[in-house]
């Protein structure tokens, strides 16, 4: 068999999510019901009782895509293609735009699926950096320098996973300076988009400051909806197309009912009743961590995340963040994503959007063996 690289941090979740107590290794808020959902507008309810389980639009039903388009400067319907999750997005984004010898540059830390993908796909990596000590702002410098006149492709996270980092608009235009420099797309996995900490403007997208860009979104994250597998890119109508075909040979559609129930989701009335509702479990959820972090002493630190439900957080521990994480899931009961997944060791990735009573839960059981690790018996 050919030599292949596994998504190290979807195989971890896949194989433990569903045996812990307490996982606290998602990365979006807690999870809406579906109640929860349809009793912001009611009036849904009886039309989606009479849908017709049939194959929807394959690149997404036209309601949809208006009202995702609408969130974009610039973008129509047909610079819409509706995708399962912003997985499938991120991976026929990739699949379409490299070919043969062309690199790409990726930020890291980042969510690795875009790493493992080009690696798999034989290709050229470059890498540019988010400084810990510059309170995770990016090496610009460094991005410069890694991009050439073979780079196809420079990826994104903003707002970042795992930092938390919202790049400044004076950030922003320097990327877009320097793909256009050498005529590089840029992909930009936006999902926390909505899912800001200290702020309730929405971050902005990379769609419409640069003409060769795929904008990445999703219902996973700043909405807290996963279950419903919808995700979404915002692109040129030619390239739109070109990773449509890709889309036919991979999942064909999302499902009617996710394209229903999503259409519902992003409307006039009840998208910012679910941003609000987002916002106030990531506003209400940090200050739990911060505060259990400092009781702990000097064992943890962390750059307070601008955005997301989940903080990358250093600790001081002898012990290396896979064993700790194995440590916890076997012995505790509880999940968290290691620092490995990102390639940086003694960090470990850390869920907070959640229910106040669940996250003291959790955090409890996470101090009982970091106690026992500081001072074994």
């Amino acid at each position: 068999m050919p030599d292949y690289q596994p998504f190290l941090m979807e195989r971890f979740m896949s194989a433990y999510e569903q045996q812990v107590e307490y996982n606290l290794s998602e990365s979006g808020v807690h999870p809406m019901t579906l109640r929860q959902l349809l009793d912001i507008d009611q009036s849904s309810v009886e039309d989606l009782l009479e849908t017709e389980l049939n194959y929807p639009y394959v690149n997404g039903i036209p309601v949809l895509r208006e009202r995702i388009a609408a969130m974009y400067d610039g973008a129509g319907s047909e610079n819409v293609l509706v995708t399962v999750g912003a997985i499938e997005a991120n991976y026929n984004s990739v699949r379409s735009v490299l070919n043969p010898g062309d690199e790409v540059v990726i930020m890291l830390p980042n969510y690795m699926q875009i790493w493992g993908v080009a690696k798999n796909l034989g290709k050229r990596i470059r890498t540019f950096p988010l400084v810990e000590e510059n309170n995770w702002a990016p090496d610009l410098e460094e991005l410069e320098q890694a991009v050439t006149e073979k780079t196809k492709l420079i990826a994104l996270c903003n707002p970042n996973n795992p930092t938390g980092y919202i790049l400044s608009e004076t950030e922003m235009d320097f990327i877009v300076r320097t793909a256009s420099r050498v005529g590089a797309w840029i992909l930009a996995d936006e999902v926390y988009a909505g899912a800001e900490q200290f702020t309730d403007t929405r971050t902005p997208s990379f769609y419409g400051k640069y003409n060769k860009v795929i904008a990445v979104g999703s219902m996973s994250k700043a909405y807290g909806l996963p279950g419903l597998r919808t995700g979404w890119l915002v692109a040129p109508p030619e390239m739109v197309d070109q990773i449509w075909a890709r889309h036919e040979y991979t999942t064909i559609s999302t499902t009617m009912l996710s394209n229903k129930l999503t259409a519902i989701a992003l409307s006039e009335k009840v998208q910012p009743v679910i941003i609000e509702r987002t916002r106030r479990y990531i506003r209400k959820g940090y200050p739990l961590l911060r505060e259990w972090m400092e009781q702990q002493g000097d064992t943890f630190s962390g750059i307070p995340p601008q955005a997301a439900a989940i903080a990358f957080v250093k600790y001081d521990l002898d012990i290396n963040s896979t064993d700790l994480a194995m440590r916890l899931i076997k012995e505790k009961g509880v999940m968290i994503v290691p620092g490995d997944h990102f390639g940086m060791d003694k960090f470990i990735r850390i869920s907070y959007g959640l229910p106040e009573t669940y996250l003291k839960g959790a955090l409890s059981r996470i101090e009982e063996l970091i106690q026992n690790i500081a001072s074994p018996a």
